[in-house]
């Protein structure tokens, strides 16, 4: 039997995808099914044949073909969008297509980043639009009757680096383009543009300070992979001009922009920031940041950081909000996956049970979200860690099985990798992979509040203290307001705890309570830490205080939950504090 032997070709591939596919098939199954087929059946497949494009692949919601060249896939998918628009049907396609090598299998289907590009171009297109790759255009430019508009460097899911794309405007087609453009429907996930921000110095100097801070502010908010993020050659469009911010939104599609101005004056600068919900033109958040002007570039990274880290908390608490207010017969994965995220922030059983339940419907309408899954192995492993579990051998198993179906997602979310590592952490226990999968998601994104919360619980788990303290103050420098900071609190009151920094570790346990009067992991770390320094009153009031929050808590459990293993000093001091074996 012959072997076969690896073919590689250049090709033009088209890809198309129905949006919002799963939502419709929620709402009216068996219809959109039927209109998916219709279409099929008399637009895109007579369309390839008219082209000479070979189907490659279809799936439930999509198709993938291969042209013999890049002007026949471009003049395919203007046609099937013209037909679509023309029509009646209620399903929208967007089109990606992309020139590029491919690998050839065996049975004729294509591989390689030539078939990835078109997918993923496919995903960040308008509704009913057309996006190409730069390859695609330098071939097609002048050679079709179309327009092109320029969408700058596409930041793409599992591709290395940046793809110039560019959206197709042509013939009839341009009039529903024109359409998408003047007013584009908001995305299926929290959407923004940052303005370039208004230089109030006289100083033209500042103008290169402020447009290189919203450069690195909207590559900052890119690397969130929940938010769309409007490139910065489409903001960029503003700058200069008297803007109405409904109108932005409008054009650019997006339901919130943040808007700012820069002042120089006596060796400072003042940075002034605003964020607002272009739909109803309501300020959301708003503040002010004055620094020493001495390193330009330094001054950029620390302002960026700061925006970033009080703007994404609240971007993230006004859709969770609006998720809760949707009728439930309305709602799609993405805001089941909110709803979960909400009830998993409340630490208590029955927060943690309700979060289980959202992710596991956003699951059963989309079986490969990645962050889903990663939150619902959290929520398994918290109800092992924090004694919830009603059988810890299946929830320790779910957990496993769930860290491991988000890895083979998305193991380049720093989101995912996150909640991964911590659940790994806990439940697995092999620190070196887990330490090198949490500096991973820092590394990914070094403004996410979490994936320096979850690398805080993951060097104190894996016994590496004074790393783990430099993470949970990071992350507490990050997000000083939020909710969730006694969390951060007594993981850094746990490690400073195994450095023997009992003090510290009183006052870390002490601000965590303030900020959660109920959380019985903070009476542990006080409990622990009294007893090392001999004030046993207080290590018995602290004690009572655990049982009270947590009647069951015995330290055999506790350390048979996961995670304690170099945890000695807090565990003597529980035992010496009276607490049950």
């Amino acid at each position: 039997m012959r072997e076969h032997r690896l073919q590689r070709r250049l090709a033009a591939i088209l890809a198309a995808d129905v949006v919002g596919y799963s939502a419709l098939m929620q709402r009216a199954e068996e219809a959109t099914y039927a209109e998916f087929e219709r279409l099929k059946r008399e637009v895109i497949e007579p369309g390839l044949s008219r082209y000479d494009g070979r189907l490659i692949k279809t799936t439930g919601d999509g198709a993938l073909a291969e042209f013999a060249s890049p002007s026949a896939a471009v003049r395919c998918a203007v046609e099937i969008q013209e037909s679509i628009a023309s029509g009646r049907s209620s399903l929208k396609l967007r089109i990606g297509v992309n020139l590029g090598e491919v690998i050839v299998g065996a049975d004729g289907d294509l591989f390689g980043d030539g078939i990835n590009i078109a997918v993923r171009l496919e995903g960040v297109a308008d509704p009913g639009g057309i996006l190409i790759s730069e390859k695609v255009y330098s071939e097609v430019e002048g050679k079709l009757d179309a327009g092109f508009e320029d969408r700058g460097e596409q930041q793409l899911k599992n591709i290395a680096k940046p793809v110039r794309a560019f959206a197709v405007r042509a013939g009839a087609f341009s009039a529903l383009s024109d359409r998408l453009s003047a007013a584009p429907p908001l995305p299926d996930k929290p959407s923004i543009a940052v303005l370039p921000f208004e230089n109030m110095s006289g100083d033209p100097e500042q103008e290169y300070f402020s447009d290189g801070m919203v450069e690195e502010i909207i590559t900052a908010l890119s690397r969130f992979k929940w938010l769309f993020v409007i490139a910065r050659n489409s903001s960029f469009t503003f700058k200069g001009k008297a803007v109405d911010i409904k109108e932005v939104g409008r054009r650019l599609g997006v339901r919130y922009v943040l808007e700012g101005s820069v002042r120089k004056a006596a060796g400072k600068v003042r940075i002034t920031g605003q964020l607002i919900d272009a739909i109803t033109g309501a300020h959301i958040w708003a503040d002010r940041f004055e620094r020493d002007l001495t390193d330009v570039f330094a001054l950029q990274d620390e302002v960026t950081v700061a925006v970033v880290s009080a703007i994404q908390p609240k971007l993230l608490q006004t859709e969770i909000a609006m998720a809760t207010r949707r009728r439930p017969e309305s709602l799609t994965a993405y805001d089941f996956h909110l709803r979960a995220m909400q009830q998993s922030y409340l630490t208590t059983r029955e927060g943690v049970a309700e979060a289980l339940r959202l992710a596991h419907r956003a699951l059963e309408l989309d079986p490969r979200f990645g962050a889903v899954a990663a939150l619902a192995g959290l929520c398994r492993m918290r109800n092992v860690v924090w004694g919830h579990a009603v059988d810890s051998q299946f929830d320790r198993k779910e957990a496993v099985r769930l860290l491991h179906l988000a890895l083979s997602v998305d193991e380049g979310d720093a989101q995912t990798l996150a909640w991964v590592s911590i659940t790994s952490a806990h439940m697995i226990g092999d620190y070196e992979s887990e330490t090198e999968m949490a500096d991973r998601a820092v590394a990914l994104n070094p403004n996410l509040f979490d994936a320096w919360f979850c690398r805080g619980w993951v060097y104190k788990v894996a016994g590496l203290p004074e790393e783990a303290i430099r993470s949970f103050e990071r992350a507490i420098r990050m997000s000083p307001v939020d909710p969730l900071l006694h969390r951060s609190f007594t993981g850094m009151g746990y490690a400073l705890i195994e450095l023997g920094r009992f003090d510290e570790a009183i006052a870390a346990g002490k601000k965590a309570l303030r900020q959660n009067p109920s959380f019985s992991t903070a009476y542990r770390c006080l409990a622990s830490a009294f007893t090392h320094l001999g004030r046993d009153a207080e290590a018995r009031e602290a004690a009572a205080h655990l049982l009270e929050t947590d009647p069951a808590f015995t330290i055999s459990g506790y350390v048979a939950r996961g995670g304690q293993s170099n945890s000695k000093l807090l565990i003597e001091g529980l035992r010496k504090a009276g607490l049950p074996e």
